[in-house]
């Protein structure tokens, strides 16, 4: 008796259908065949600024709305990409093991960010990213730059910018080393909230797929995928807000920093709690409270009406 393809869909990038094609592959190992559907989205045909526009959601926006009716059954997102509040009827059913969430970067000196010659320009379309650089490395440009992994690598490769900052995860899923490559240390340079996780989404009402992803699901990483996010939620912030977040699981301990900072790094706020894994999501929220506390709602508020 045949056993109909479970019906993932994903973006049509090359890192997306490269991670789809992961989650696929994981799948069709335990007995259940795949079918892969691309979807485009906002994100893939948006110009301009990400924030300006509407954030990284841009990303995850139709393939959601194909899962909430049924058009498919799974969607596998890069977790960063994901709002902090899932459409009703949605849920997160499973995070495979986190991969490497620091961010890199590439230039033809190669050296780490902290030996960069003053006045190069670094390529970048991150606010979290343009906020910490701002703060460690004043003395360095800053370009906007916006594209998939190997755009961002040919406008390095023509001189467009002297360097880039990009995520290791998708270099490493990629299979890509350029050369020139330094990873920056993530306790000096927070990663994003998610990043280096896939976040496989099914609808809450669909037992049946949520048991075939189950198997994928990674305890620590989903420990600190609840953590990160309920930072996330509790903090306000959106894709104006330069902030960041990252936890890491030890045994039944979860430990986590995170900052929100000013959109030209002059003022950026931190703090770390830890606790039991268990606790993941309460200790993400308090975190958030502690900042908020501190004066990082001014800095919300400020980047909110730094757009209007």
């Amino acid at each position: 008796m045949s056993v109909e393809p479970l019906r993932l869909g994903t973006r049509g990038s090359a890192l997306a259908l490269r991670q789809s094609g992961m989650v696929a592959a994981e799948i069709e190992r335990r007995g259940t065949p795949v079918e892969l559907i691309t979807i485009r989205t906002s994100g893939d045909v948006a110009t301009g600024s990400l924030a300006a526009l509407g954030g990284k959601g841009l990303f995850v926006k139709e393939i959601e709305e194909a899962l909430a009716r049924g058009r498919i059954d799974l969607a596998v997102h890069s977790l960063k990409d994901v709002p902090a509040v899932l459409p009703a009827g949605l849920e997160i059913a499973a995070t495979p093991p986190r991969a490497d969430p620091r961010d890199v970067v590439i230039s033809p000196v190669g050296v780490g960010l902290g030996r960069l010659p003053a006045g190069m320009r670094v390529g970048t379309s991150s606010l979290r990213r343009r906020a910490q650089l701002a703060a460690l490395r004043p003395d360095l440009g800053v370009v906007d730059m916006r594209g998939n992994v190997d755009t961002r690598l040919r406008k390095l490769g023509a001189c467009e910018v002297d360097a880039i900052l990009l995520a290791a995860a998708g270099l490493e899923r990629l299979g890509l080393a350029p050369a020139g490559l330094v990873a920056i240390p993530a306790a000096r340079f927070l990663p994003a909230i998610g990043q280096g996780i896939l976040a496989l989404e099914v609808r809450e009402d669909d037992a049946a797929t949520r048991r075939v992803v189950a198997a994928l699901d990674d305890p620590p990483t989903r420990a600190a995928a609840v953590a990160e996010r309920a930072f996330l939620a509790a903090i306000g912030g959106d894709c104006h807000t330069p902030l960041a977040a990252y936890a890491t699981v030890h045994r039944d301990q979860l430990r986590m920093r995170a900052i929100v900072a000013s959109v030209d790094g002059r003022e950026i706020l931190g703090d770390a709690f830890d606790g039991p894994r268990d606790a993941a999501a309460d200790i993400g929220t308090r975190l958030a409270e502690a900042l908020l506390t501190r004066g990082a709602a001014a800095l919300v508020a400020r980047a909110g009406t730094s757009r209007s």
